[in-house]
């Protein structure tokens, strides 16, 4: 396949009555996506948090103890993700889920392809809340998915703020880079952006950026998310001048639809005006330490 269409949602966090009411949200997103012809659904960051108003109200605060309550909800989360996928011949990267991981949790992210196959991407570095209020802990392994003879990898939110891990999943032969998030600010969301657009730059890639909504102050886990769905691409070639495909309203809930053209960067990778793909070896050896150089004291007339 040379063109791959994604659907990145800008998915807003409900207060839900019963759990059939949460799995018919998300049956009909997935529904809406897969009619506009989607063949790879990206859910955000934590978009499972929303299952916590499925909890005991004393637990909607208690950060600690939700961890291990929503731990009910998981088997059920995958049996409908599983099913959806395979339901519509899609493939699915669902809302992360803080999961218990040997002592601890992790912040996990469930891939689904078009048979119901499951595998999962891990986030690798933490924010502040999450290592220092939260308690998730990193999670290991790297993994590329390929779904329609494309393959993909997953930088959680904070991930795609640093190059490494887009670096291994583009040598793992990704082109396209997903990156679900969750952030409480526009600057938050700006850093998120900004690190996306440079890992698509570095790795000559597409990135689709897909971020959570909230106005939840109902649970101290989520409060306040903000964002707007992006696809991103480096400014080369026959792909846009600002490195922007598309993206969707500032804050307004929805897929972001679009088709991701694999030739596009493949010519770009092959001659582009610039080859930072070509040249990431040489990024990394040629600088050395670097050398302090005084220029001193200013002199005053």
């Amino acid at each position: 396949m040379t063109v791959l269409r994604v659907a990145a949602a800008a998915y807003p966090v409900d207060v839900h009555p019963d759990k059939r009411a949460y799995e018919a949200k998300v049956t009909a997103w997935v529904a809406e996506a897969a009619g506009r012809g989607a063949g790879l659904l990206v859910f955000p960051e934590y978009a499972s948090l929303e299952l916590i108003s499925l909890l005991p109200r004393e637990l909607h605060h208690d950060i600690l103890g939700m961890r291990p309550a929503l731990q009910a909800f998981l088997p059920d989360f995958l049996t409908l993700h599983a099913r959806l996928a395979r339901e519509h011949g899609v493939g699915i990267v669902a809302g992360s889920f803080p999961v218990a991981q040997g002592e601890g949790f992790v912040n996990r992210a469930y891939v689904f392809g078009p048979d119901g196959q499951q595998s999962h991407q891990d986030k690798l570095l933490m924010t502040r809340f999450e290592a220092e209020e939260w308690l998730i802990s990193p999670g290991a392994g790297t993994r590329v998915f390929e779904l329609f003879g494309v393959r993909f990898g997953v930088a959680i939110c904070y991930d795609s703020e640093f190059p490494t891990l887009a670096r291994r999943l583009a040598e793992g032969g990704a082109e396209v880079l997903v990156v679900p998030s969750f952030t409480g600010a526009r600057s938050g969301y700006t850093r998120v952006r900004v690190g996306s657009m440079a890992r698509a730059l570095e790795n000559q890639i597409y990135a689709v950026h897909a971020p959570l909504l909230a106005d939840a102050d109902w649970t101290y886990a989520v409060e306040q998310a903000v964002g707007q769905a992006a696809v991103y691409a480096p400014a080369d070639g026959g792909l846009p001048e600002t490195g922007l495909i598309a993206e969707g309203a500032w804050g307004q809930p929805g897929w972001l639809v679009t088709d991701l053209d694999l030739t596009l960067i493949r010519q770009v990778r092959e001659d582009g005006h610039v080859l930072n793909w070509r040249d990431r070896t040489a990024s990394e050896t040629r600088p050395g330490p670097a050398e302090v150089v005084t220029l001193g004291e200013a002199v005053r007339a």
